[in-house]
């Protein structure tokens, strides 16, 4: 019969199968199971979890032991402030952590890259000032600046910079990690970018009467459709046009205006897309400023139908900006005489359909 002293050794073993152990650079850790599969599948710690024994990793112990944290707590601990930011994120990148890092809890306070500074303290090359930024899914930044466009990683610190064909880049946006969307209010065609080794994928163009110039006003997007405003180099016309996200193939034209004698209203392109995902529809805004003040109209579009389903037209405080918010269900603008912020609850507009084909019905709201 086993002694007692032997019946623990015997169990241990059973008791700790939990239990992890990893040799960093010389230094022993040891966590669960359940806390390396936090890691995700791809993470090779998550692959550590399938078994008990021991294993090295010729890393820096110290970086590890934050990422370790990152695990158990979902943030980094406060003395990331006496490491270096980069190091962590190559050292993420290795452990497959990367990912996890970006969408961490931790108080952004911890990075200094990421505490809300003036965006001057970006480094861009030149003296351009910037013209207009894109975020993307990924956690990136590109920043326009002259003809310029400039590249961050999610950190801020790494960077890449390629050199378009524009003056001034006036619309950017991003359509996955490496590739972008830009045009120019005076530059024909919306050009698809590959913002990794600077070459230009495609050149989208919207033909008009007039068979002029296609300049770029805005862009929008949904996660299947590319909106993009153009108005011809004549400005005697303009469209939004529908393309396909994936083939960048046109999928259809709405908004289509020919300015004829002092029709003011036709004559303004939408210089704002904003795809309100809540209710189906896009978001089309655009101002004037003329003798008489600032003019401008909202509308929302059903693309299916290619008919507009609410309008508002600004003459009194036209809108300096305005903005749809899906969360909120509401409709923000800034009033450029008063400088004051209007509200408007989307959940008060009325119904209103359209026949898109025999027997289906395309459906808005009116407020």
């Amino acid at each position: 019969m086993p002694s007692f002293a032997m019946q623990c050794l015997e169990t241990e073993p059973e008791l700790n199968s939990n239990v992890v152990t990893i040799n960093v650079g010389g230094q022993i850790f040891q966590s669960t199971k359940q806390t390396l599969t936090q890691a995700g599948p791809k993470s090779i710690l998550s692959q550590l979890a399938k078994t008990t024994s021991n294993h090295f990793f010729d890393r820096d112990p110290d970086y590890f032991s934050l990422l370790l944290s990152l695990l158990r707590t979902g943030t980094i601990p406060s003395k990331l402030k006496d490491f270096d930011l980069r190091d962590l994120i190559e050292e993420s990148r290795f452990y497959g952590l990367e990912s996890l890092l970006t969408s961490s809890l931790t108080n952004p306070s911890h990075f200094d890259a990421f505490a809300l500074q003036k965006s001057s303290i970006l480094p861009l090359n030149g003296r351009d000032s910037p013209s207009t930024i894109a975020t993307t899914p990924f956690g990136s930044l590109h920043v326009s600046h002259g003809s310029k466009i400039t590249s961050f990683d999610w950190s801020l610190t790494r960077k890449s910079t390629i050199l378009t064909q524009f003056s001034a880049v006036d619309s950017l946006l991003a359509i996955s990690l490496d590739i972008a969307a830009a045009g120019a209010t005076d530059f024909s065609g919306l050009q698809i970018l590959d913002l990794q080794n600077g070459s230009i994928k495609q050149v989208l163009n919207w033909e008009n009467v007039t068979r002029s110039g296609s300049t770029v006003q805005a862009i929008g997007s949904s996660g299947e459709f590319l909106f993009t405003s153009f108005e011809s180099s004549r400005r005697n016309s303009n469209s939004i046009l529908v393309y396909d996200m994936n083939t960048l193939n046109p999928v259809t034209e709405i908004g289509r205006n020919e300015i004829f004698g002092a029709d003011l209203d036709s004559a303004i392109p939408a210089t704002k897309l904003r795809w309100v995902s809540s209710l189906g529809l896009l978001m089309a805004s655009g101002s004037h400023s003329g003798l008489s003040g600032v003019s401008g109209n909202i509308r929302f579009w059903d693309i299916r139908s290619g008919n507009v389903v609410f309008e508002l037209k600004e003459k009194v405080d036209c809108f300096s900006d305005v903005c749809a918010s899906d969360n909120l269900n509401a409709i923000f603008k800034v009033g450029v005489n008063s400088g004051e912020v209007f509200y408007a609850d989307l959940r008060a507009m009325e119904i209103k359909c359209f026949v898109v084909e025999k027997g289906i019905f395309s459906c808005g709201r009116k407020l």
